[in-house]
């Protein structure tokens, strides 16, 4: 299975946007486009993008109800984005009828992958805000393992439970995990949080890295370093 660095591009403008990919002269990262930048400027973005080269990740987490997201999976897919998400917790039926909106006429279709919990989310929040009793693990584990069996491609979630999902749900299922931070940078808002190379050991498919190479004094160094550590060494 293709492994892979994601930067996050958590910009408000495309001038922002494009004044940063514009440093990276030799490579064409895989990038995820959020809903901070999608709702500053529309999918233009997400086609001046595409044009340049990148594959990229639409992270826009969608949560309704079933026709509502299968209408809109169908106009995302003509986008032509390499991967689109949506909240595993929105049940079977929506992300049944999230497949069917994104598979295009030729049968071709991104990968669809699920939100578990937030690496924002903590077990104690979880508890206390959404009534969830049981360990977040074994509710992630729950939701990878619905989010499976209604045909989708993996989850997104914390690389701390990378390595079990892959266990519950195969190898093939794919982990995209946010919450990755060098050892020596800050862990901002991310409550389950680890490092690129210890990503890879736990199991990560993509590591999604947005502020470490973002907000970085030199983007394409750290963007190298993050590659090299979860990819290389």
């Amino acid at each position: 299975m293709a492994k892979d660095v994601i930067i996050a591009c958590d910009f408000n403008s495309a001038q922002k946007t494009f004044e940063f990919l514009n440093k990276f002269t030799t490579v064409k990262p895989f990038l995820k486009i959020g809903m901070e930048l999608y709702y500053a400027e529309g999918p233009s973005i997400v086609r001046e993008i595409k044009a340049r080269g990148h594959k990229i990740f639409l992270d826009l987490k969608l949560h309704d109800i079933p026709n509502t997201v299968k209408k809109s999976m169908a106009v995302l897919s003509n986008l032509d984005v390499d991967m689109c998400n949506l909240h595993a917790s929105g049940t079977t039926a929506m992300m049944t009828a999230a497949l069917e909106g994104l598979t295009r006429a030729d049968g071709t279709r991104p990968l669809l992958v699920a939100v578990t919990q937030l690496t924002s989310t903590d077990e104690e929040s979880m508890r206390r805000d959404l009534l969830i009793e049981k360990p977040i693990d074994e509710v992630v584990m729950h939701y990878a393992e619905v989010a499976k069996n209604a045909g989708l491609d993996g989850v997104v979630c914390s690389p701390l439970e990378a390595g079990k999902v892959h266990a519950r749900c195969g190898e093939g299922f794919v982990t995209v995990t946010p919450g990755v931070r060098f050892a020596d940078g800050d862990v901002g808002d991310q409550k389950r949080v680890t490092t690129p190379k210890k990503a890879r050991e736990l199991g990560s498919d993509y590591i999604v890295v947005g502020r470490p190479i973002t907000a970085a004094e030199d983007p394409v160094k750290a963007y190298e370093r993050c590659v090299k550590e979860f990819l290389e060494d």
